[in-house]
């Protein structure tokens, strides 16, 4: 059974979200406050968090900050609700280290979409599952073990977020193909986007300043009104 940590101070809110999710099978933990959620990670796992942004003590992305800071969590799938819809503070909580927003006020039919599609993608981080191949993507002196999800360049281990990772999985199983943001969206985070939001742009960043540290050579391009392309020159 999968379990959910819940960080939402509005509690008729908390209260439809976690009967809606019990009623699919998942073990739904709820807390009301930013602090508590942190002091919970300290000492219970779970396999996703769905985290309100304007909370009380410490808001949404400041928790969502502290959760990457830890080895042990920092690989569990984040869901931000945001009251905030627009773009920027859309990407502010991408920014904060979340793999996934979803705006209030939203359908719970689609809260579902959201974690089942973020449960699917971070299987692979559940050491308990049984591997049945072995594949290895090598371009230039990057390499992806996509059993064991280790990132390395030029043999220096890189580490990856979640999303971060996805994406570049993307790019080194499709080299040299020009991959247009509308099928990295759907190809990575699994789910359409609005479209004007630089999500795309964002964590192409991300993953840039990542394996393409100063003095090595560039590897993902941006090919104008196209989208980017993994290439070797």
């Amino acid at each position: 059974m999968n379990k959910i940590l819940l960080v939402e101070d509005e509690l008729h809110v908390a209260d439809l979200i976690k009967q809606c999710l019990e009623e699919e099978g998942y073990e739904v933990t709820h807390v009301d406050d930013g602090l508590k959620g942190i002091d919970l990670l300290k000492n219970e796992s779970f396999n996703l968090i769905i985290l309100d942004i304007l909370l009380p003590k410490m808001n949404g992305l400041e928790v969502c900050k502290e959760i990457r800071k830890m080895n042990y969590q920092e690989n569990i799938p984040i869901l931000i609700l945001t009251a905030l819809g627009s773009a920027e503070n859309i990407v502010l909580g991408l920014d904060s280290g979340a793999d996934d927003y979803l705006s209030k006020p939203f359908k719970l039919i689609e809260l579902k979409a959201r974690i089942r599609n973020l449960l699917k993608r971070s299987e692979y981080f559940d050491h308990s599952s049984v591997k049945l191949q072995n594949d290895t993507y090598k371009f230039a002196d990057l390499e992806v073990n996509d059993y064991t999800k280790v990132v390395t360049r030029a043999g220096e281990e890189i580490s990856l977020t979640s999303t971060e990772y996805r994406l570049l999985l993307e790019f080194i199983k499709n080299p040299t193909k020009v991959i247009n943001r509308s099928d990295l969206l759907d190809n990575v985070w699994g789910i359409n986007y609005e479209i004007g939001t630089n999500v795309v742009d964002v964590y192409v960043n991300y993953l840039r300043k990542k394996i393409e540290k100063e003095g090595s050579k560039k590897l993902i391009h941006t090919v104008t009104g196209m989208g980017y392309v993994l290439k070797d020159e």
